[in-house]
C-alpha cells in the first residue's frame, strides 16, 4: 500500500495534534531560530540604507569636470561635451555650470565695481538634480524661463542681495546682472555637495549667451554616475569631455565617503551570513532533538502501527513529515515575528525599513530544510523498531 501525499500530510498533522505542547515548545524554538535570522537580516539592512542615505548626501558617486589652468587662464571645455557626457552608459546625471565674469548688484544705483563677493552663472535646467541641491523657496529655471532674464539665487547670495523668500503671489524681486534688470524665480536652499553655489547667482544658458556675452563653454560639469562604475567613468572622461586635449581636463576622484560605503557594506554582510547561519542551527539541533525524544517516547505507537501492516518506508514518512510540519510552521511564525521586531526596531530609529525579498523565502525554506534533514535520523531510526520489541517498551 502506498501513501498519498495527502495521508502523509495528516500522519504528520496528527503526531503535532496528540502532543500540543510539545509541538508547540519545538516549534517555538525553530520560531526563535528564523526569527532570529530575519532580525539580524532586517535591522543591519534598515541601519545599511540609512547609511547609504547618510553617505549619498556626501556626493558618493558625484564628480566634477573643469578645464586645467594653464598660467592664469584655463583652457575652455568644448560646447558640446555635456552632450557627450551625456552619452556614457553608466551616467545617471550630468549639468554645467559657466563663470560669466560679470557682476550682481542689488539695483543699478548700487557701484557696479561692487561685486560683493558674489559669482554670476550661467546653469543648465538640470542643475538640482545633478548636485543633489533644493529649493528654499520660488522655482527653479526650467526651458521657459531659461531663455528670459530670470535668476536662482543662493543661500547666501540672497541674503548679500537682500532677497530672503520669494513668496507666490507676489511680485518678484529684482536685481541687477551687468546692467540688466533679472527677476528672482527662487532661492536655493544650502547646498553642502557644492557650497560655491551658495554664494551664486544662475541664470538660463539661452539668456547668459543672448544678453550676457557667454560664450557657451561651460567651467564646470557634474557627473553623477552609478556606483559600481564611477571609476570606469572617471578613466574615460577626459577623453570624452575633451578629444583633443584630454590632458586639459581635470576630473575630481571619487569621495572617500564611497570607500566608506562599500567597507560598510561588505562588514554588514559578513555579519548577517555568520549570525544567520548560527541561528539556524540552532534551531536544526532544537527540532532534531524533539524527534529523537519523541521516537523514544511512541515506541510502542510504532509497533503498533508495523504489527497492523505498516512498513518501514511509512514510518519514516510519518516522522519526516511531522518534523518538516513542525519546522515549517515553526518558520511561519519566525519570519512573521522576526519581520515585525524588524519594522518595530527601524520606526523606533527613524530608520527605513530594509527587510530582503529573499528573508521570507529563505526563512521558510530553511525552516523546511531544516525540518527534513533534522527529522533523518529519528525517521530512520523509528523504521528500524522490530515491532515486538518496540511493543514490549514501558
Amino acid at each position: 500500500m502506498r501513501l498519498t501525499p495527502v495521508d502523509v500530510v495528516l500522519l504528520g498533522l496528527h503526531g503535532l495534534r496528540t502532543r500540543k505542547a510539545r509541538a508547540a515548545l519545538s516549534a517555538l524554538g525553530i520560531a526563535i531560530g528564523i526569527a532570529t535570522m530575519v532580525v539580524v537580516t532586517g535591522v543591519p539592512a534598515s541601519s545599511a540604507r540609512d547609511l547609504d542615505a547618510r553617505l549619498a548626501t556626501l556626493g558618493t558617486n558625484l564628480l566634477r569636470v573643469h578645464p586645467v589652468t594653464v598660467g592664469d587662464q584655463p583652457q575652455p571645455l568644448p560646447a558640446e561635451s555635456i552632450g557627450m557626457v551625456r552619452r556614457i552608459g553608466p551616467v545617471e546625471h550630468v549639468s554645467a555650470v559657466a563663470n560669466l565674469h560679470t557682476v550682481a548688484r542689488r539695483s543699478d544705483r548700487v557701484d557696479e565695481h561692487d561685486a560683493s563677493g558674489l559669482t554670476v552663472l550661467a546653469g543648465r535646467t538640470d542643475l538640482l538634480a545633478a548636485v543633489g541641491a533644493r529649493l528654499s523657496s520660488g522655482r527653479f529655471l526650467s526651458d521657459a524661463t531659461a531663455r528670459f532674464p530670470v535668476a536662482v539665487l543662493g543661500w547666501e547670495a540672497a541674503s548679500r542681495l537682500g532677497v530672503a523668500t520669494v513668496r507666490p503671489g507676489e511680485p518678484l524681486p529684482q536685481i541687477t546682472i551687468g546692467n540688466r534688470r533679472f527677476v528672482v524665480a527662487g532661492v536655493l536652499a544650502p547646498v553642502p555637495l557644492v557650497p560655491d553655489l551658495d554664494t551664486s547667482v544662475v541664470v538660463g544658458w539661452d539668456v547668459a549667451e543672448r544678453s550676457l556675452g557667454f560664450d557657451g563653454h561651460p567651467t564646470v560639469l557634474y557627473v553623477r554616475a552609478a556606483e559600481a562604475n564611477l571609476e570606469d567613468v572617471r578613466a574615460v572622461l577626459p577623453a570624452t569631455v575633451n578629444p583633443r586635449l584630454p590632458g586639459m581636463v581635470d576630473v575630481s576622484r571619487p569621495s572617500d565617503a564611497l570607500a566608506a560605503k562599500r567597507a560598510t557594506a561588505t562588514t554588514f554582510g559578513s555579519l548577517v551570513l555568520g549570525l544567520a547561519g548560527v541561528a539556524v542551527l540552532v534551531g536544526a539541533v532544537g527540532v532534531a532533538n524533539t524527534m529523537v525524544v519523541s521516537v523514544l517516547e511512541r515506541r510502542r505507537e510504532v509497533g503498533l502501527r508495523r504489527a497492523l501492516g505498516a512498513r518501514r518506508g511509512h514510518i519514516r514518512l510519518q516522522f519526516l513529515a511531522e518534523s518538516t510540519a513542525l519546522s515549517l510552521l515553526g518558520g511561519i511564525a519566525g519570519t512573521a515575528l522576526g519581520a515585525g521586531a524588524v519594522v518595530a526596531y527601524a520606526m523606533w530609529h527613524s530608520w527605513p525599513v530594509a527587510i530582503p525579498s529573499w528573508v521570507a523565502a529563505a526563512g521558510l525554506g530553511g525552516a523546511t530544510l531544516v525540518g527534513m534533514i533534522a527529522g533523518v535520523y529519528p525517521a530512520v531510526r523509528a523504521a528500524r523498531l522490530p515491532p515486538t520489541e518496540a511493543l514490549a517498551s514501558p
